[in-house]
């Protein structure tokens, strides 16, 4: 199955250019405000809040562009940013369908995450971590379901290993 939100990039990209620009006429505002008009007087710190506040949501909210594919024997994922400055963090993991042991997703109220538990050689447990805010509910409802089939294979492939070798 795979899965990709990479074709809503236009609309993402507008999202961060305004949020950008309103950011910058924000901040001329609070300048003018400062050093010209005085509305406010002491408070006119006020005026920061709200851009502040936007900018934080669109930091926090993770990177919008999400893939994954499970086709074949590998699961693939791949989790980057639009934006140069943040794409530095940018996600891209491969691995064996078999080394998945589970997963969880973490809906908070800004922003959703998935974890994903993969074993490792010497039997540690690797936790990688994505963003998927940007996805809709319906594409958070397939990649679950694509996950546990996957989960679901891999614990049955795993009893029937103990049952023979008992």
């Amino acid at each position: 199955m795979r899965l990709s939100n990479r074709s809503k990039t236009p609309l993402y990209s507008f999202i961060y250019s305004l949020a950008g620009i309103i950011f910058i006429l924000w901040l001329i505002a609070y300048i003018l405000e400062v050093n010209k008009f005085d509305v406010f007087g002491n408070k006119s710190w006020v005026l920061l809040i709200i851009p502040i506040f936007m900018v934080l949501s669109l930091y926090f909210s993770g990177k919008p562009i999400f893939e994954y594919d499970s086709d074949g024997e590998a699961l693939n994922f791949r989790n980057c940013h639009i934006l140069y400055l943040l794409s530095k963090n940018d996600v891209k993991d491969e691995f064996p369908k078999y080394k998945l042991l589970k997963f969880s997703i973490l809906n908070a109220f800004v922003f959703k995450k998935l974890y994903i538990y993969v074993s490792s050689k010497k039997s540690h447990v690797l936790i990688l971590k994505y963003d998927i805010s940007y996805l809709t509910n319906k594409q958070v409802k397939d990649l679950k379901f694509s996950l546990n089939k996957v989960v679901k294979a891999n614990q049955e492939n795993k009893q029937e290993d103990n049952t023979e070798t008992d």
